[in-house]
């Protein structure tokens, strides 16, 4: 398919205390690293050898620059990507605890002034794209939810496929129930719905994983939904089945585990014309590359600048 894969979402600056702590107080030093769940998984799409561009931005300050030098370098698509003058780049301190589960603080004005500035070329942006990838990050903001959802309604009228990454971060929103029905709405007419267990059970009601998302594909009209289970691997149901198993890893930092699960998948989806047969060949390598990303901080330093889209470590 012409064009690249459109990520459309945060780029933040993940500044990680580099050792596991048991509290905030403990923390003496951070270390920056890229970070927003579609910037990591674009990361990744390009590694895997896949076209990826990024819509959105950060602030025009030395922490935005830092940003697109190291985006530059992965060789990703910045034609819908700004740095905003006035607004400061978002930054998240990041604490790790002694199982590798991070603890965020978020500083700065986050992503709508971003899209506000993408706004007049969305259609452009959309119309040039293969494909599009949104998440529920972008739809908090009154403003960014509206850009969201017509980036949406572009790409379903387009044709061309749609992936939405749930990532629900229920302590960002009003109420659940807000949240349930904003995101049910984003996932409609999806070509792939990624969630993890806890989401998946929240959207559907159901407890079992695997009749989970086969009630989301139904539910929502999804070709596929991809639902991961951190350490006991992922599953696809829909137009396609398989399910993956684990791989073992020395687990330090669980940040971006399922952006880099995501954007392997996004790329063998891509290479394969968005045959959804992909997904279900790629699981095994997705969550292998899930697993690679937990051995290091941050969601991208513990992987090759080139990652083969099938293999083992």
């Amino acid at each position: 398919m012409p064009g690249p894969v459109l990520f459309l979402g945060e780029t933040l600056l993940d500044l990680i205390c580099e050792r596991p702590l048991a509290s905030w107080s403990q923390a003496d030093s951070f270390v920056p690293h890229c970070g927003g769940a579609p910037t990591n998984a674009a990361i990744v799409s390009a590694r895997c050898g896949a076209q990826v561009a990024l819509a959105g931005g950060v602030g025009d300050d030395h922490w935005g620059r830092w940003l697109e030098d190291r985006l530059r370098a992965e060789k990703i698509d910045l034609r819908w990507w700004k740095r905003v003058p006035g607004v400061q780049t978002g930054v998240a301190f990041d604490v790790i605890d002694q199982l590798g589960v991070p603890d965020f603080l978020i500083y700065g004005q986050g992503i709508e002034p971003a899209l506000e500035a993408l706004e007049p070329e969305l259609e452009a942006a959309v119309s040039a794209s293969a494909a599009l990838e949104l998440g529920s990050n972008t739809l908090l903001g009154e403003r960014e939810r509206a850009i969201s959802l017509r980036a949406r309604e572009l790409i379903l009228e387009a044709g061309k496929p749609l992936v939405v990454d749930v990532n629900l971060r229920l302590n960002r929103w009003e109420s659940t129930a807000q949240a349930v029905k904003t995101v049910l709405s984003l996932c409609s007419g999806a070509f792939l719905v990624k969630v993890n267990r806890e989401e998946a059970q929240l959207l559907s009601s159901e407890n079992d994983p695997a009749r989970g998302a086969e009630a989301l594909c139904a539910q929502l009209g999804a070709r596929i939904v991809v639902l991961t289970l951190g350490a006991a691997g992922a599953l696809v149901r829909g137009e396609t089945r398989a399910n993956a198993a684990g791989k073992p890893a020395n687990v330090v930092d669980t940040t971006g585990a399922g952006d880099a699960f995501l954007g392997v998948l996004i790329a063998a989806l891509a290479a394969s014309g968005f045959d959804p047969g992909a997904a279900a060949e790629a699981l095994p390598h997705a969550t292998t590359i899930a697993a690679r990303s937990t051995e290091g901080y941050g969601a991208l330093d513990a992987l090759p600048n080139s990652i083969a889209l099938t293999g083992g470590r």
